[in-house]
């Protein structure tokens, strides 16, 4: 099973460790950016029409732009539009759904959130009838078909990147940062992916760590992973397949094209801990456009192995969740990397130690530009590292304006309070240190 290489990258690797956390304020940075730039500042939620529940990763984008956003787990985001774009409509797409289009000159641009509802897409039965039904069969042309859909040169993007571990219920870690992407084309396999921070910020309470200090290796790197039509090897290649069962569980509308949704599973003979999940594949070009999936933890101890990197003695750590997700976006016939998302829940145990403790741990990136235009891979001293700790490379914050006009992913309410909290006591933390 050499070919499952991957599998201890894309499974966010922890690093446990008694250390103290420390800050270091140097960011990687290569060029400037103009935060006086004038733009506008649209907020919104996006829900459903019937249900008024919020639609949780919309994707909310610039029509003809590269310009996107998604949206939180409450539906809500935030966009920043600067006045040199020329497109006058906003596009709201979402797995199951109608896509929408609004003009900008008709949402609010006074700090308000519009509430934007989108309406089920049924498909038409006819939609379905001429295609090959086969599920293995349709993977298989997915597979060939990677080359065809996404792009063959490469990208340079601009992306939004955010990191928390909570302890039970409550945030002790958030970090966040604006990271430049390098892209590499899909169709070169000894050309790999690359990201440096261009601004970052982070908090965090070592206080209610106990003495365990979580560390999430890789930051960017580790959710680049997810992108599994570039990084393909655990599910979507030849060899590969023949670890799974895969089964078509029906059609769905995403971004206005019918979709197979081809449900996969590793096979019982199988004994390494492998995915689960579902691939969303286009009907006409099969491309895979949305995978939702997790990893298959019904051996604990085997996967265990995989996730944790380092960890005291007499502590006993077992993942409880670990659930994916990567999203593209379609521009000119091409599919191009938008979103991946994954989070990691492990319950801890010390010896002696009546009660369990449990940490879940999240990392998003959220494409927000991009051009093909003079892409210059980048120098190794600016790159992240998949050994490097994203909070160790980024320093404290406190500046509620810090982003400017960069578009980020909207916090949720648990967060957005969880970081006025942290920040408060960096604050008082700097205060007393004034004082002394």
């Amino acid at each position: 099973m050499k070919n499952f290489k991957s599998i201890s990258l894309i499974a966010v690797v922890l690093l446990l460790a008694f250390s103290a956390q420390t800050a270091s304020a140097g960011v990687f940075s290569t060029k400037k950016k103009n935060d006086q730039q004038s733009f506008i500042t649209i907020k919104g939620k996006v829900v459903d029409k019937e249900t008024g529940k919020p639609l949780v990763f919309a994707t909310v984008a610039v029509k003809e732009t590269n310009v996107a956003i998604v949206t939180n787990i409450d539906g809500e985001f935030t966009l920043k539009i600067g006045d040199a774009i020329s497109s006058k409509n906003l596009e709201i797409s979402f797995l199951g759904y109608k896509n929408k289009s609004i003009l900008i000159t008709d949402l609010k641009d006074n700090g308000s959130k519009n509430v934007i509802s989108l309406e089920t897409a049924p498909i038409p039965i006819k939609e379905i009838i001429v295609k090959p039904l086969d599920p293995n069969l349709i993977v298989e042309k997915a597979i060939y078909s990677i080359s065809k859909n996404y792009e063959s040169v490469p990208n340079l993007m601009t992306a939004f990147y955010r990191e928390t571990i909570r302890k039970n219920r409550t945030y002790v870690s958030i970090g966040e940062a604006v990271v430049e992407i390098f892209k590499a084309p899909y169709d070169n396999d000894v050309r790999f992916d690359g990201a440096r921070i261009y601004k970052g910020r982070k908090s965090s309470d070592v206080e209610k760590m106990d003495t365990v200090l979580f560390k999430l290796q890789g930051g960017p790197i580790s959710v680049l992973q997810l992108d599994i039509a570039k990084n393909s090897e655990s599910v979507l290649t030849k060899e590969s397949m023949q670890y799974y069962n895969y089964s078509l569980s029906g059609v769905i509308e995403i971004d206005n094209k019918p979709h197979y949704v081809i449900d996969f599973v590793q096979k019982p003979s199988v004994d390494m801990p492998l995915f689960m999940g579902s691939l969303y594949i286009e009907m006409d070009s099969y491309a895979i456009t949305e995978v939702e999936f997790g990893f298959n933890l019904s051996n604990k101890d085997a996967a265990a192995s995989i996730f944790i990197r380092k960890k005291p003695l007499g502590m006993k750590i077992t993942p409880e969740i670990a659930t994916y997700r990567t999203k593209y976006r379609e521009q000119n016939g091409k599919w191009y990397f938008s979103y991946s998302r994954a989070e990691v829940k492990f319950k801890v145990d010390w010896n002696r130690k009546l009660f369990n403790t449990y940490y879940t741990t999240m990392s998003e990136i959220a494409v927000t530009d991009r051009t093909d235009q003079e892409v210059i891979k980048f120098a190794n001293k600016d790159k992240i590292k998949y050994n490097d700790v994203f909070s160790e490379k980024v320093s404290s914050f406190t500046d509620a304006k810090y982003w400017g006009d960069y578009n980020v992913i909207e916090p949720d309410q648990t967060i957005e309070s969880a970081i006025r909290r942290l920040a408060r006591k960096l604050k008082f933390s700097e205060r007393e240190k004034e004082n002394q």
